[in-house]
């Protein structure tokens, strides 16, 4: 089935999956495409309308990134953000000037009367609007034919619009939290500008997910890199269910677990769900590989790598599969895209182009266009248990980037019992769902302490949890102290080898979320 598509034009924004997110909750789908897509694509995909979304950039820039012109004649409704309006405005014979007060974080709109019964994008919000701002350029001259649409006092065309053109333009936000009415902006442009139904549903999803993995898979067999986290747990429920008993699942335990996990794996996956699961016990050669590295980025290729040679082994020893099931969500796939040119590699990412071509199998990833919690809701139609429907993500190098420095065994069970500790004390206080991730750090530090009339040198744990909707941006948690101080008392006194525990308060950006 073809779903009614408004497809956002990514202009290096730090909040564009954010737009394609915002629409998908009002059941409309959405996708992200690169800024430069030949319009002859565009069209292929019969969008019901386009977004331009922000940017880091001003379009007086040399090299700054530019779209087709023919968008702006595309013949559906197109609404640019931020840099998108400056870019219309620039492209369409308006007038861009870099700011006298830049705007970054909220400020205050007043929707204009423009004497053709007020602006259609504005159709359902108050006069005044509380938003989100995030702009070093101004329009100046809005384009012929386009009317203001809403006002700031430091920018005094906050939004336009040329509805007989279908073109409109907005200087905020509207699609983070921090804009008032910002959704329901949104919705106007979605239902009564470019007509949508809404009629992307997680059912309509999941049914159309396993027909495409029959008809991809014909009569072959699938075989799947099971890592016990909600991602791969899922995807490969949707394959079992499209093919049945022609797919196997490999686990690999890479020593770098949580405490007691591979146990708990191999009873809620080969037990309780009835998933085809083929358990491999690598962890010897993964901590023997990862004897003495101490770069994050090493860390990461080594274990990817390693991964790479147990499930291939197995996956030979077993015999007979032509396809390679994945859990590759989209944030995956738009963060390994560059729209800017090279990109700048902060992680890399396991999911995505990590296969070496000796391989040979036809990747099927059900989940590569779904979000983290849309992932979740599938999982949940899926029949999953709420328990593990919500667990927080855990990294695929797993502790390994968790434990700054190098990695043995002793250090590894550390952490192990600091981090079980850690998630008790949030689940006993009701703050796991609310979370994120919540996490402990075993740093490479050693500091005095005193327990008893004892001196003692140990080690340092760093209780990291944050708040996010999506993992893409997020806030470090204002934990209640009382709650600190339960977590903080527990590991002293019942993990020996720590006598120190401190609190991350840092945001991503610029900080991310797992330390290395």
């Amino acid at each position: 089935m073809s779903h009614q598509t408004i497809l956002v034009l990514d202009f290096g924004s730090q909040y564009t999956q954010l737009i394609a997110r915002r629409l998908r909750e009002l059941s409309v789908y959405s996708e992200v495409v690169p800024f430069n897509t030949p319009i002859e694509t565009l069209r292929a995909k019969q969008p019901a309308g386009l977004i331009l979304s922000g940017g880091p950039r001003s379009v007086s820039e040399p090299g700054a990134p530019k779209c087709a012109t023919e968008v702006f004649d595309f013949g559906r409704p197109v609404l640019g953000i931020c840099y998108g309006m400056q870019l219309m405005t620039d492209a369409l014979g308006g007038e861009v000037r870099r700011s006298g007060h830049r705007e970054f974080g909220h400020a205050h709109v007043r929707v204009s009367a423009n004497g053709r019964g007020g602006p259609r994008l504005f159709a359902h919000v108050p006069e005044e609007l509380r938003v989100w701002a995030s702009h070093g350029d101004d329009v100046a001259a809005v384009p012929p034919g386009f009317a203001v649409a809403a006002t700031s006092a430091t920018a005094p065309i906050a939004a336009m619009e040329a509805p007989e053109r279908d073109l409109y333009a907005l200087l905020f936000h509207p699609e983070v939290a921090h804009t008032d009415h910002g959704v329901d902006i949104l919705k106007t442009f979605a239902f009564e500008i470019c007509g949508c139904r809404g009629d992307w549903t997680i059912a309509s999803f999941i049914e159309e997910a396993i027909a495409r993995i029959r008809e991809q898979v014909g009569s072959g067999r699938v075989v799947c890199g099971l890592s016990g986290g909600v991602d791969s747990t899922v995807a490969a429920l949707l394959i079992h269910r499209a093919v049945g008993e022609r797919l196997t699942c490999i686990f690999v335990d890479n020593g770098l677990l949580r405490y007691e996990e591979a146990k708990q794996i191999r009873h809620r996956f080969a037990e309780k769900m009835r998933l085809p699961l083929d358990f491999v016990d690598a962890s010897d050669l993964f901590l023997d590989r990862l004897a003495g590295i101490t770069d994050p980025e090493q860390k990461r290729k080594i274990i990817g790598a390693t991964f790479i040679d147990v499930f291939e082994r197995r996956a030979r020893e077993l015999g007979g599969f032509e396809f390679l099931g994945q859990g590759t969500l989209y944030p995956d796939v738009i963060e390994s895209a560059s729209v800017l040119g090279p990109a700048v590699v902060i992680k890399s990412h396991h999911n995505v182009g990590g296969l070496p071509e000796r391989m040979q199998f036809k990747l099927v990833e059900p989940l590569r266009d779904l979000f983290k919690d849309e992932v979740r809701r599938v999982g949940r139609d899926l029949g999953l248990d709420r328990e593990f429907v919500v667990r927080q993500p855990f990294p695929g190098p797993g502790l390994a980037v968790r434990i700054i420095g190098e990695i043995t065994r002793q250090r590894l069970d550390l952490l192990r019992l600091a981090d079980k500790i850690v998630a008790e004390e949030i689940r006993k206080a009701g703050w796991y769902e609310r979370l994120w991730q919540s996490f402990a750090v075993l740093l490479p530090v050693q500091s005095v302490g005193v327990m008893g009339d004892a001196r003692t040198y140990e080690y340092t744990v760093a209780i990291r949890a944050v708040e996010s909707l999506d993992g893409m941006t997020a806030d470090w948690a204002r934990l209640p102290h009382d709650l600190l101080a339960a977590v903080s008392s527990r590991i002293v006194n019942e993990v020996r080898g720590i006598n120190r525990v401190v609190y991350d308060i840092s945001s991503k950006p610029p900080s991310t979320i797992e330390w290395e």
